[in-house]
């Protein structure tokens, strides 16, 4: 595997080479510098552990068209999808299980409460609104709470101003169309959008040509941004966003009860919003806000079930500064209280409270600190403090030494605090909530023009009391019990380059070594080593990337899923400044693999489309 990775990484920069050797002149573009605001307080990539950002430059620039296809490019972040065309995708960061990644889309939760593990499902989940993902590796509960252990994704959707639209079609019968228009000024924002994606798909299940029943899926996206100005002291703002999905499944038909074509199909709608008032008192800047979101999940199969879960959230968050500006801070409050629904059709609720503050201060013009505390008190499960404590120094030559250590937790489940799909003749175990504490450090390099950077990280993450459903063939009980110790040690690699002519290049690579501690056994689904270069070149017309990716193996229930490599292909030709035509290319070796064990992913496929931008 590693020489797997190798060859991805020197292909890339064997492609790039002659294209950097012919342009180094000062005229080179230099790469950007890069903030996050996930953090609460605004920071700089470069000096946040863990931190990440995919903007809608490179989103655009990579084809991709569901969060799946991109978040995988992150190191470290292991995307699982059950089937090509909307499989559940869930995402684990450094090896935490999926209900351990809160994700936010404009600051609000979306996570499903009603899903067993409280996971978010990316795999419905449209790009075309996005203007930027911020990705959080390590706990971070003591900016957002529970649900952080693994990190954080947060979506940011766009604002419009004139008109964009985009059309494609290709493999599969595959169509989708984009359409968005607003309005932009300092005073007052405005904009709505709406996409539509169709697809026939393929077999979902993957049993070389035993399995010929395709399945298709279907989503349909629609969204609206707004914000004004009454005063410069006195703003509002909001966002609504609503996603509906319906895809064919493939399931575990009797007798046998091995994944197989079947005619099940699952639907699923979402929705999420947010409103916020800002307002400027002496010292203060201060932010309340109101989020939610809702979504309902139905699944037609030998075994139906239908589930809604709702979230709300009520914040107020308070930013200031002192000392001449050296000393940064925010703190605030903010009610959370979800309900979701059960297995046997009732529903179930849990709420929170929280008090939490953030500081970063610059001790010298090389030295920064930063601080994060935060005191969450459940309804039901007691109080859990978390905090988190970073510094970032400069070595100077471009160098950056960086490292954190925080804590996390994640409270129980709806369904698992009232232990649904459990059945015992004895009283359920009585469940605490999941603690993790992690350290790390990185070093990063910039160079003096700008045109080169790259950071490793070295990380270990450790999570107590994880919460675990265990079945007893003997007596047939089955519940939730906090038993599993897992720990996570992982290195993190990544550089960007401006090479020239036109020419960038970004590279990632993260080895994972993912175990349970109670057994020492290595945990599903996580690949050890995983790495992906994407090789990107802009010309006065043309535009394009190609970005190869490569997963080693990892296990799996039933077995082991093999490695592979595959290799994509995006390109953009400007007829004039408002219309482009577009290309992609996926798979281009027509690699045949398993992105989980048992499903199937597409051979070789093509795509053309249109894009507008008035």
């Amino acid at each position: 595997m590693r020489h797997l990775l190798c060859s991805t990484a020197f292909l890339a920069v064997g492609l790039a080479l002659p294209a950097a050797a012919q342009d180094r002149d000062s005229n080179t573009p230099e790469l950007d510098e890069v903030i996050v605001t996930a953090t609460r307080l605004p920071a700089i990539v470069a000096d946040t552990p863990g931190a990440r950002v995919i903007d809608a430059d490179t989103i655009q620039r990579r084809g991709a068209v569901f969060a799946a296809d991109i978040l995988g490019d992150i190191p470290g972040l292991s995307v699982v999808r059950a089937g090509a065309f909307g499989g559940v995708a869930q995402v684990r960061i450094r090896g935490a299980t999926p209900g351990k990644t809160l994700t936010l889309v404009d600051g609000v939760p979306v996570n499903d409460a009603a899903e067993v593990n409280g996971a978010f499902d990316f795999s419905g989940f449209e790009l075309g609104d996005i203007e930027r993902i911020e990705v959080l590796s390590g706990p971070q509960s003591s900016l957002w709470g529970s649900d952080a252990i693994g990190g954080v994704i947060a979506f940011t959707t766009r604002e419009v101003n004139g008109v964009r639209a985009e059309a494609e079609a290709g493999a599969y019968d595959t169509r989708r169309g984009r359409l968005a228009a607003g309005v932009a000024h300092d005073t007052y924002a405005f904009g709505a959008w709406v996409s539509r994606f169709e697809t026939d798909g393929i077999s979902a299940a993957d049993e070389a040509d035993a399995n010929p029943e395709a399945d298709g899926f279907r989503n349909i996206t629609i969204g609206a941004r707004g914000r004004y100005a009454f005063t410069p002291d006195l703003q509002v703002d909001g966002s609504i966003r609503w996603s509906d999905s319906q895809a064919d499944i493939d399931g575990f038909p009797a007798p046998s009860f091995a994944l197989a074509d079947t005619p099940d199909t699952t639907a699923s709608e979402q929705f999420s919003g947010f409103a916020r008032l800002k307002t400027t008192l002496p010292g203060l800047s201060h932010q309340f806000s109101l989020s939610a979101s809702d979504i309902t999940r139905d699944t037609v199969s030998s075994f139906p079930s239908s589930f809604e879960a709702d979230r709300q959230v009520y914040r107020w968050q308070a930013d200031g500064a002192a000392l001449d500006d050296r000393l940064s801070y925010a703190f605030g409050a903010e009610r959370e209280e979800t309900e979701g629904s059960l297995s046997d059709g009732t529903t179930a609720a849990l709420g929170n409270t929280a008090l939490f503050g953030v500081a970063r201060i610059a001790v010298s013009d090389r030295l920064s600190l930063t601080g994060g505390l935060r005191l969450d008190d459940t309804d039901d499960f007691g109080s859990e403090t978390t905090g988190r404590l970073s510094a970032a120094w400069d070595l100077q030559d471009g160098f950056i030494l960086s490292g954190a250590f925080g804590t996390g937790f994640k409270a129980p489940s709806i369904s698992q605090a009232v232990c649904d799909f459990c059945f015992s003749a004895s009283p359920f175990p009585v469940l605490t909530p999941e603690t993790a504490d992690s350290g790390e450090i990185a070093l990063g390099w910039a160079s003096a023009d700008g045109r080169f950077d790259g950071r490793a990280t070295l990380y270990r993450l450790s999570v107590q009391d994880q919460i675990t459903y265990v079945f007893n063939p003997v007596t047939f009980d089955a519940a939730y019990i906090n038993i599993a110790e897992t720990r996570t040690d992982g290195v993190e690699l990544e550089a960007r380059a401006a090479l020239g002519s036109g020419f960038d290049l970004t590279i990632a690579y993260a080895w994972t070594d993912a175990r349970d501690e109670t057994t020492g056994a290595r945990l599903r689904r996580i690949p050890e080593h995983a790495g992906s270069a994407t090789l990107g070149w802009t010309a006065e017309r043309l535009s394009g990337a190609l970005t190869l990716r490569a997963e080693g193996d990892q296990d799996d229930a039933g077995g082991v899923r093999e490695s592979f490599v595959t290799a994509n292909l995006n390109a953009a030709w400007q007829i004039t400044d408002d219309v482009a035509l577009t290309a992609r290319i996926e798979n281009l070796a027509d690699e045949r693999y398993q992105q989980v064990l048992g499903y199937g992913e597409p051979g070789r496929s093509a795509w053309v489309g249109m894009r507008l931008n008035y």
